[in-house]
């Protein structure tokens, strides 16, 4: 893949060591899944975020990953009824339902404690959840996780289980979605907010995905792309890593096919170079005229 460059691509300021590898083998072993039923914290859970997502739908009120349908992902759930209606803010880390049997009660509490602090702030909340049945939130707020138990009732719970995802943004492998099971959320995070015309995800003249980002803001006329994710082992993900050890960015160039994927929405059709003014389209104003704007 010789369009991937490090800046600055020089490879004479360091030196390259003889290749290792371990001396004991190990393995990995695809077992079937054991039966999984759903706890009673889970059941109550769901039931309720389905019906504050109702709420949210009747009211024309902004749903916080789009439409449904849903899959209720473990991702750190905060939800807190505002005068506006509901909102949903996520904690400082969400607790995956596997990663409960390694979770240290105390470091959980701490959880429970900040999303009572924030829950406070909104007093609405509580007798909006006692409304919709889920009289358990007051609990779970209130009482100190020491145990298994407790970090269980927690994981499962409003406010740990009910990031509502489809399941593309949910579970979603490349080259079809990248869900946020499989992708590094400070990359994915950016499906949430990127611009629709900016392809956050590119196929690689490999046939592996990579992520990338501009280098500049919108409008500025660069064209380069900066590689932010690839899979290990790869002529991308061998840059990307390169470029980390030297504190430097692994950059694809404007006239690279992966460049011009990214950009492809935002620039004239058939340009050799993203480096090139945006695409205009024609929108019609609220005084019925027609303009052109950037695309």
């Amino acid at each position: 893949m010789t369009d991937v460059l490090t800046r600055p691509a020089a490879r004479d300021e360091f030196e390259l060591g003889r290749p290792r590898k371990g001396n004991h083998p190990w393995e990995i072993r695809v077992v079937k899944h054991p039966e999984r039923s759903e706890s009673s914290h889970f059941r109550a859970a769901k039931k309720t975020a389905k019906k504050i997502l109702e709420e949210l739908e009747a009211d024309g009120g902004e749903l916080p990953y789009g439409p449904g349908p849903w899959e209720m992902h473990h991702g750190g759930s905060l939800w807190v009824r505002a005068e506006s209606g509901w909102r949903m803010y996520r904690a400082r880390v969400g607790i995956e339902w596997s990663a409960q049997f390694c979770a240290d009660p105390v470091k959980v509490d701490r959880l429970r404690r900040e999303a009572a602090e924030l829950i406070e702030a909104f007093p609405l909340t509580l007798p909006a959840l006692d409304a919709l049945g889920y009289k358990r939130a007051r609990d779970l707020l209130d009482t100190p996780i020491t145990d298994a138990d407790g970090v269980e009732a927690w994981t499962d719970s409003l406010f740990n289980a009910c990031v509502p995802l489809s399941t593309a943004n949910h579970s979603g492998v490349l080259p079809k979605a990248a869900g946020e099971h499989h992708y590094p959320w400070p990359v994915k995070a950016a499906d949430y907010f990127r611009y629709d015309d900016f392809e956050l995800w590119v196929r690689l003249p490999d046939g592996t995905n990579a992520a990338v980002t501009p280098v500049d803001r919108r409008g500025s006329g660069e064209g380069a792309v900066r590689i932010v994710h690839a899979r290990h082992g790869t002529p991308a993900g061998d840059a990307l890593a390169e470029a980390q050890r030297r504190r430097m960015m692994a950059v694809v160039p404007p006239d690279s096919p992966i460049a011009l994927a990214a950009f492809e929405q935002q620039i004239p059709r058939g340009s050799k170079t993203a480096s090139v003014p945006l695409r205009t389209r024609r929108r019609r104003s609220s005084d019925g005229a027609r303009r052109s704007t950037p695309s």
